[in-house]
């Protein structure tokens, strides 16, 4: 993880609006879980309760769910991400979702993660530096190490 950042991409959610990645995440701090398999979402699922009582704590604080696809045909994305909508009524939920069809080997070797067997949640600055990060789907543990990584973070902020 020493100096990994969030590669420069583009994907857009699923209100339909194109989005620049890092750039247009809307927090200080910014926390993406990306999934690799559809069948992930019940691991990404693990997460929402904990983050959303986070970002409501801290509003520096904002979440994504990245669903990351290899590259596929306008048609093919079309569909994909019709299906995603229609499965996914809540507006915040899908404005929140931004599906990434690129290269996904680079994608991983850009952020240093070591496959797509589970989900990874990463803790971006807005510069798109990754501050801390954990595989797989959600713990008391991880959820303690994540907070204690958004205090340092703040902390560090507002030190003289």
């Amino acid at each position: 993880m020493k100096n990994a950042k969030f590669p420069t991409v583009t994907g857009s959610n699923l209100q339909r609006k194109k989005l620049a990645l890092p750039k247009d995440f809307e927090g200080e701090l910014n926390l993406v879980l990306i999934a690799f398999q559809q069948w992930q979402q019940s691991q990404v699922d693990t997460w929402i309760p904990f983050v959303r009582q986070l970002e409501q704590t801290d509003p520096a604080v904002r979440y994504y769910e990245l669903p990351t696809i290899q590259r596929l045909n306008v048609l093919a994305r079309t569909f994909v991400n019709e299906g995603m909508r229609a499965g996914i009524p809540d507006p915040v939920a899908r404005e929140r979702t931004i599906t990434l069809y690129l290269d996904k080997p680079a994608f991983r070797e850009a952020l240093q993660l070591s496959g797509e067997e589970n989900i990874y949640a990463l803790l971006l600055d807005r510069q798109g530096r990754v501050l801390w990060q954990a595989e797989g789907s959600f713990t008391p543990e991880k959820g303690e190490s994540l907070a204690a990584a958004v205090r340092k973070r703040r902390d560090a902020q507002s030190a003289p």
